[in-house]
């Protein structure tokens, strides 16, 4: 199955060309970044009207890179949800109208079900069953995994996600957008101990997160402060400190109550150096092992959705009734191969 797949959910446009043999042919990413930068995060309008003008020649540059021609694509794979409707709708349409035009099948799938099976990319993939860890943009779950679309939630957010508290916690201490990334590279030259922030529902019997809270507590900390540099380094260590500990706390819940001993993670939080680092760790006490995405595929790409289209596709899997676009969409309600 040579699959064209095309993620289009939020602000990042992505295409990639993946094949049931040979594996990943070419991937290309364009990010709007710098488009929403002056806004201070994603304006849905802006990046829909983005996502039009970069996937033609996206798709038209994938295609030359992964030296396939049009008719050697059998199947079209795009993102269906979740994510921004509008942007969704892109993908879609362009990914529809290419499948009718090539008479091949097309099949919209599940964004978090693309990062959830990206390690599979890897040379050395996760056996099933295990525990997934997804932190995305607004998602942050738990997910124990018996086989592809076999997914039972073990927890997630009540709440604002761990990205969204890391975006938000960002431009309280005055970083730029993205600030998710920008916050954790501050948190290199902080100081440990200066400031300690709570770790949200660590304490609770489950697996639920829940990071508005810790978000309040940094307002509350540092409202009416004049912060040098030094002050802001030391609260995002504080913060990333606070963070790592309850994913982990979380995930180590999740084993025990699984009886998984391989944990997966990924997203884009996925490529937080001190959660890697700490997740390391506790699962080396384990006994067990970690699972890791490349660092280019931990934030959205077209190559976790094209892989996801071609497994599905093989599988007969196929729209029926035109494009599809899904702001929300459980992902325990996929069909298992």
């Amino acid at each position: 199955m040579l699959t064209l797949g095309i993620e289009t959910s939020c602000d990042e446009t992505a295409v990639a060309l993946y094949d049931s043999e040979a594996g990943l042919l070419a991937h290309l990413l364009h990010s709007q970044v710098d488009l929403h930068r002056e806004f201070g995060g994603v304006v849905p309008e802006l990046a829909s009207r983005d996502h039009i003008r970069k996937l033609p020649q996206l798709i038209q540059d994938v295609l030359e890179r992964g030296e396939v021609s049009a008719k050697e694509i059998t199947g079209v794979a795009y993102t269906a949800g979740p994510g921004l409707i509008g942007a969704l709708m892109v993908g879609a349409s362009v990914a529809s109208s290419l499948a009718f035009a090539w008479r091949v099948p097309v099949l919209g799938v599940h964004h978090m079900e693309g990062h959830l099976l990206a390690p599979m990319l890897e040379a050395d993939p996760p056996e099933f069953p295990f525990v997934a860890l997804l932190v995305s943009g607004g998602h942050t779950m738990l997910v124990a995994v018996e086989a592809i679309g076999r997914y039972k939630i073990l927890g997630e957010t009540v709440d604002d996600a761990a990205g969204e508290a890391f975006d938000k916690t960002a431009k309280l201490l005055g970083l730029p957008y993205p600030g998710g990334p920008a916050l954790a590279k501050l948190a290199e030259s902080g100081c440990e101990g200066r400031y300690r922030f709570p770790r949200p529902m660590l304490q609770k019997p489950n697996c639920d997160f829940s990071f508005s809270g810790l978000k309040t507590a940094v307002f509350v900390a540092t409202r009416d402060r004049d912060l040098d540099r030094q002050d802001r380094a030391d609260v995002a260590l504080a913060f990333e400190q606070a963070v790592v500990d309850t994913l982990a706390g979380k995930c180590l819940r999740a084993l025990d109550e699984s009886g998984a001993r391989r944990l997966v993670v990924a997203g884009g939080v996925g490529a937080n150096k001190r959660l890697r680092e700490r997740l390391g760790t506790e699962m080396s006490k384990l006994g067990g092992r970690l699972f890791y995405p490349r660092i280019e595929f931990c934030t959205d790409n077209g190559a976790m959705i094209a892989h996801v289209g071609a497994l599905r596709l093989a599988a007969g899997q196929v729209d029926v009734d035109g494009p599809v676009a899904r702001a929300r969409w459980p992902l325990d309600s996929l069909e298992p191969l």
